[in-house]
């Protein structure tokens, strides 16, 4: 796939806070990807300058091989062939669900029929003379996505298009969305806090922090490999052990564990263990279940350590909603698969003389 959205060095400061440091981005064509983060760390502002709706002060945006934005150029938002779905939707209430989805078409294109199309892709066939008003949050949030593609579209920004809908309706949402935007071919962004959602979803998932992508790939490659202890620890959940690597192995409460790449001999950090990767067998260490959450099809079981040292010995395992031992009883824990180790940082020296 060619690269269809490319960011680079982006910048952008609003009086004396700087929102954007540097960001690059690039996206394939026909492809989604989640630009993940918690608020504040630059996400929308980042789509905002993407749609062309803020002028960055450094680094250029490229759509389709096109600058829209850079040193000395600047193209108006409308001419940039960009589909925006916002946080609400933000439908106009004096049209009908048909003329919002007509708004951005041009008045020689025959109208009608690819309205008709859109409705029946997003899941609202028939529906085209209802208002906005008598419309379902969901409902709503589909005619807004309907409107975004209706152009055809270089490229769709989504800015958390599903954050206002409860669990149930988010997901199921979201994957019609999903479905939309393949059956198009799109190009697409979406903006979210919600890890779940950018997993689930995207092809490419871009972690922003501190107004910076700070480690961007697969789903998988994001989820199984994180670039730091931050990241593992906000994409997803992760039971962080301090560890000192001992013979090629990360040693730790839990007994020595194979890591990912190579470290020094010697090497003190902290290792990231996935919930779902510790498993209750006949060996391992020792531990006593304090309790269990159900979630239907798993459970997150909280367990005690025998044997904790000087870490609290409290883990966290993620295990088959079949397979959970009652409270109160003593098991064996180890660790499936190999662990993400990361060093831990090393103090600069102070002034001397």
């Amino acid at each position: 796939m060619t690269t269809h959205l490319q960011v680079r060095g982006l910048g952008k400061s609003f009086g004396a806070t700087q929102v954007l440091r540097g960001v690059d981005l690039d996206v394939a064509e026909g492809s989604l990807a989640a630009v993940l983060g918690p608020s504040g760390c630059g996400k929308t502002t980042l789509l905002r300058v993407v749609a062309g709706f803020e002028s960055p002060d450094a680094g250029s945006v490229a759509v389709g091989g096109r600058v829209v934005a850079g040193p000395g150029v600047s193209v108006a938002p409308e001419k940039r062939r960009i589909g925006v779905v916002p946080q609400e939707g933000a439908l106009f209430p004096h049209l009908s669900v048909a003329g919002n989805v007509a708004f951005g078409l041009p008045r020689s294109a025959r109208r009608r029929p690819r309205v008709e199309e859109m409705l029946a892709l997003v899941g609202l066939e028939g529906l085209g003379a209802r208002m906005p008003a008598e419309l379902s949050g969901g409902q709503q949030q589909r005619v807004a996505v309907a409107r975004a593609l209706a152009p055809e579209p270089a490229l769709v920004l989504l800015d958390e298009p599903f954050s206002a809908l409860d669990t149930g309706l988010r997901a199921a949402l979201r994957e019609d969305v999903r479905t939309a935007l393949r059956a198009t071919n799109a190009t697409a962004v979406l903006v979210t806090h919600d890890q779940q959602e950018a997993l689930s979803v995207a092809d490419t998932v871009a972690v922003m922090r501190g107004g910076r992508v700070v480690q961007s790939g697969t789903p998988a490659e994001v989820y199984r490999h994180p670039a730091d202890l931050q990241v593992a620890t906000f994409v997803g959940e992760a039971v962080v052990l301090p560890a000192m690597i001992r013979d090629g192995l990360a040693s730790t409460v839990l007994g020595p564990l194979v890591v990912r790449g190579s470290s020094p001999e010697g090497q003190r950090g902290h290792v990231a263990v996935r919930p779902e990767q510790l498993v209750i067998g006949r060996d391992g260490v020792g531990a006593t279940v304090r309790q269990a959450a159900f979630y239907g099809h798993d459970a997150l079981v909280t367990l005690d350590l025998e044997r904790p040292g000087s870490t609290g010995g409290v883990v966290t395992a993620r295990l088959h909603a079949v397979r959970v031992p009652p409270v109160g009883t003593s098991v064996r824990l180890s660790v499936a698969e190999a662990v993400s180790f990361y060093a831990a940082p090393t103090r600069s020296a102070g002034p001397t003389g």
